[in-house]
């Protein structure tokens, strides 16, 4: 099952109150960017607007946000956010942010919060986010570290795998870029220079074990679920939340690495 339908499976629990999680390190990214109004910023996998819509608060009247996204159902989230915040100046695409683009050089700033581990050539999408920015401009990556959604991750999958082992992937998406040398190196090797790469540790807190559930339904583990057939999704459900219940799970590693490049500038003679 590819990104698209995943999500736009996932659209049901992506906003649900237990996955703040979004919010939260999407605000983090935007601090560390620190945006002057009047600048235009790309939100390349915007999801339902956790970064686009604050962000085109901060840039004011003046400045101009752009989220894309490959799920339909997550931007129209998104749409109805901004409309209730009455921003005009953000506006959401169905589109591959990393695939083929005409608008070269249009953004100030482009940031990826937990997409770019989706694509199949990691130093290609960067690339492309870096075409889309002017020179001297700012690339942000966002990845998830070592360990994220531990322990209920580990519990989930041993459930998935003793009912399905056809189902549990190799590896997660996001283990390629989960530790900061790996992501600077995507960076650097993408042509950014100045790169910066900061890891925050973080725990995300449940008010019961049965909260992991709306977590996995409203993230990438909904990939899984909906390979799983309605009987097999109630069994790995009920063990899932035996074993999170024995082990009176109260919170999930959010570790989170943030990292910020700058685009070259070209002179005249160098």
């Amino acid at each position: 099952m590819d990104c698209r339908h995943i999500y736009n499976a996932a659209a049901d629990h992506y906003d649900d109150p237990v996955n703040s999680f979004w919010e939260r390190c999407s605000l983090r990214t935007l601090e560390r960017l620190a945006p002057r109004p009047g600048v235009r910023m790309l939100d390349a996998g915007c999801g339902t607007g956790a970064f686009s819509i604050p962000a085109a608060a901060a840039v004011g009247p003046a400045g101009h946000v752009v989220g894309q996204d490959l799920a339909g159902d997550l931007l129209a989230l998104a749409r109805r956010k901004a409309h209730r915040r009455g921003l005009s100046n953000v506006c959401f695409e169905e589109r591959d942010a990393f695939g083929a683009t005409h608008d070269s050089r249009l953004f100030d700033a482009a940031v990826s919060i937990f997409s770019l581990f989706f694509a199949a050539d990691l130093i290609a999408a960067v690339r492309g986010l870096c075409d889309r920015v002017r020179p001297g401009g700012t690339v942000a990556v966002t990845t998830w570290g070592p360990g994220v959604f531990e322990p209920a991750a580990s519990a989930f999958w041993s459930s998935v795998e003793s009912l399905r082992a056809d189902v549990r992937p190799a590896t997660c998406p996001w283990d390629r870029v989960r530790h900061p040398g790996a992501l600077r190196a995507v960076l650097a090797s993408a042509g950014l220079e100045d790169v910066r790469v900061v890891a925050e540790p973080g725990q995300h807190a449940l008010e019961s074990p049965d909260d992991w559930w709306r977590v996995a339904l409203g993230s990438g583990f909904r990939g899984a679920i909906e390979a799983l057939a309605p009987g097999e999704r109630r069994r790995v459900r009920e063990d899932t939340l035996a074993r999170l219940r024995r082990a009176n799970l109260r919170s999930i590693r959010v570790d989170a690495v943030y990292a910020i490049g700058e685009t070259p500038v070209y002179r005249i003679g160098t």
